[in-house]
């Protein structure tokens, strides 16, 4: 079942509304009776993530931390 509450309403009660969609139920928020958004749950993950995947695929500039004067045309700290 979808829920609409007007945008008022969603600021008013917006802890409650994401509970609300945090357990599965379907938000629309509206402005002037008009659909906007729609709050939803945001999905856990299913995988650990892998530390080191990018390892070797980077590299970063020699001078990567060096003034940025001639950059900006002037002196810079």
């Amino acid at each position: 079942m979808t829920t609409q509450v007007n945008l008022y309403e969603a600021k008013t009660h917006l802890s409650d509304l994401v509970e609300r969609a945090a357990r599965g139920e379907d938000i629309v928020i509206a402005k002037a009776g008009r659909p906007k958004v729609r709050l939803v749950a945001v999905e856990a993950r299913t995988t650990p993530r892998t530390a080191g995947v990018w390892r070797g695929r980077i590299t970063m500039s020699p001078d990567f931390d060096d003034s940025l004067a001639d950059l900006l045309g002037g002196t810079a700290e």
